[in-house]
């Protein structure tokens, strides 16, 4: 009897373990999205609509499918100053287009999280933070920034991009150029050198890290469906980043 029960308490033990196995994807993708003031509702609507399409779009969705794992994990964040950062869709697994819907819907109908300062070191330590408490597994962990401005709130850029690349996390860049900004923003918006080259020398950084630099928000959905492209199949071998720079 006691043969049994041991028997069957090993068994219980190894099945208890494999439900703790975290499932593995391909990708661990943080998608994290500036809704800072300088961004206006119409712009913010764009940017929201773009990433909804990018997400339901086949191709991307023919990436995700390609992979060795068959998926992707993917979390949307906002934020804007120091102290303000929000989910607005927590880790989703997606490997077909009903996840990836669902995924797309709740973007759309989510209401803006901020109008606020912008502070990027505060969103790639939030995004970090997000990767640690994935229950999700991949080789491969990226921060997708996407932002009109220069930072103006919370600790160093380079200082939050440097401590992430350090811990093997790819930071990747859309740099949107924001063409219809408040004149008051304009330093913000155009620093001296031009945003792109901010987000070059400041923003992004670990292996394959690449930026996009998005003419203004029409064309924003476009780019984010382009960048998911190459980030998904980037991270399975199959297409280097590097040829959308």
């Amino acid at each position: 009897m006691k043969t049994a029960l041991a028997g069957l308490a090993m068994l219980a033990c190894l099945a208890c373990g494999g439900a703790a196995q975290a499932e593995t994807v391909d990708l661990l993708l943080v998608l994290a999205a500036d809704v800072s003031r300088s961004i206006d509702d119409a712009e913010f609507n764009l940017q929201r609509k773009g990433y909804a399409a990018a997400l339901s779009d086949p191709r991307v969705l023919s990436a995700i499918v390609g992979g060795q794992h068959h998926a992707i994990a993917t979390t949307f964040i906002e934020w804007s100053g120091a102290g303000d950062q929000n989910v607005v869709v927590d880790w989703t697994v997606i490997r077909d287009d009903e996840a990836a819907g669902a995924m797309a819907a709740t973007i759309l109908s989510a209401p803006r999280s901020f109008v606020g300062r912008t502070s990027i070191s505060a969103a790639l330590d939030f995004s970090m933070e997000r990767l640690a408490a994935a229950p999700i597994e991949a080789d491969k962990h990226i921060i997708d920034v996407s932002g009109d401005g220069t930072s103006n709130s919370g600790r160093g850029v380079a200082e939050a991009r440097d401590d992430a690349v350090a811990k093997g996390v790819t930071i990747n860049g859309l740099a949107i150029i924001n063409t219809n900004a408040n004149p008051g923003y304009a330093f913000h918006t155009n620093p001296p050198g031009g945003l792109p080259k901010y987000y070059q020398d400041n923003v992004i950084g670990g292996p394959g890290a690449f930026l996009l630099v998005v003419e203004n928000f029409e064309t924003f959905a476009d780019a984010i469906t382009r960048k998911l492209m190459s980030e998904i199949a980037a991270a399975s071998g199959r297409w280097q980043a590097a040829t959308l720079r």
